[in-house]
């Protein structure tokens, strides 16, 4: 019987939500190896600069970076290989057709597992925000640490 996972992984993508608009999201499977998963499960995984593609009806996700599993031996696995997701065929559909649209892009926003322990990537349909947006995005944060900062005293 598998055990449940007291330590919730949720590896995020910070920069995404800053550098970009996010328009759609789905939830997609990750082939994987077992020195890959057991560092996901560590915690030791990266989504900086990680982008996706689709490649003759497959959606790869690239430059993900997974460190090496310190118990692997010579079947450790290359830590920024591409890797591929499992999403049906309507959804591969719609990442393909943003992707071909000009000014759109597929970029992966969270890493987590799941309840049954499998390895998840939420991707998101996303527009490249302009400076200008940027700039009101951390005026806004700054005005709302501000409100509760003052709502605390």
């Amino acid at each position: 019987m598998k055990e449940k996972f007291e330590k919730n992984i949720s590896i995020k993508n910070k920069r995404a939500t800053f550098d970009y608009e996010l328009l759609d999201t789905f939830t997609a499977g990750i082939v994987l190896t077992g020195t890959e998963i057991k560092s996901i499960r560590q915690g030791k995984a990266s989504l900086v600069d990680t982008f996706c593609i689709v490649e003759k009806g497959e959606v790869w996700v690239k430059n993900m970076y997974i460190a090496e599993y310190f118990y692997g031996t010579y079947n450790n696995h290359n830590a920024r290989r591409d890797r591929k997701l499992l999403l049906n065929r309507k959804e591969i559909r719609k990442l393909d057709d943003a992707i071909r649209t000009s000014g759109f892009t597929v970029v992966p926003t969270r890493l987590f597992i799941n309840d049954k322990g499998l390895a998840k990537l939420i991707v998101a349909i996303a527009r490249g925000k302009k400076e200008y947006d940027k700039r009101n995005a951390i005026k806004d944060r700054d005005d709302k640490r501000e409100m509760a900062r003052a709502f605390q005293r």
